[in-house]
């Protein structure tokens, strides 16, 4: 896995994660940011470090929807056509997923050991998942 920054899509894996989004129905999209979020949470399982930058990128595409949100991105780190309107039963998940991202046994923030990435890669996150708590 390439990482260049300490940015929500500054991987391969989330780079891939966010273009798959396009030319993908809403439903599709829903489904997919979904999935990414429940296989961070499935109990009992190890974050898996691809899983994890999925479920990264696709809160910070929630929580980047957010009204006056402080998360913001390069248009061209982001997918290549808008995102559909999103259910806010997706916000929770996406909250928890963080959470589960940021814990000890989690191999993407295990990865991040650099003093100065690793807390700049942890403020951004929890940015991420405060932004998804703001109510709407």
């Amino acid at each position: 896995m390439g990482t260049w920054g300490t940015g929500p899509f500054d991987s391969d894996v989330a780079a891939d994660f966010v273009d798959g989004l396009g030319g993908r129905t809403p439903q599709q999209i829903i489904d997919l940011m979904a999935s990414a979020f429940q296989r961070v949470l499935a109990p009992g399982m190890r974050v898996d470090g691809g899983d994890g930058a999925e479920a990264v990128a696709a809160a910070a595409l929630i929580a980047s929807r957010v009204p006056d949100s402080p998360v913001v991105f390069d248009p061209g780190d982001g997918p290549s056509e808008p995102i559909p309107d999103l259910p806010p039963s997706l916000r929770p998940m996406a909250q928890q997923a963080l959470h589960r991202v940021l814990q000890d046994g989690s191999e993407l923030a295990a990865g991040w050991v650099e003093g100065t990435d690793a807390d700049e890669w942890r403020r951004a996150v929890q940015l991420i998942a405060q932004t998804l708590g703001v109510p709407h």
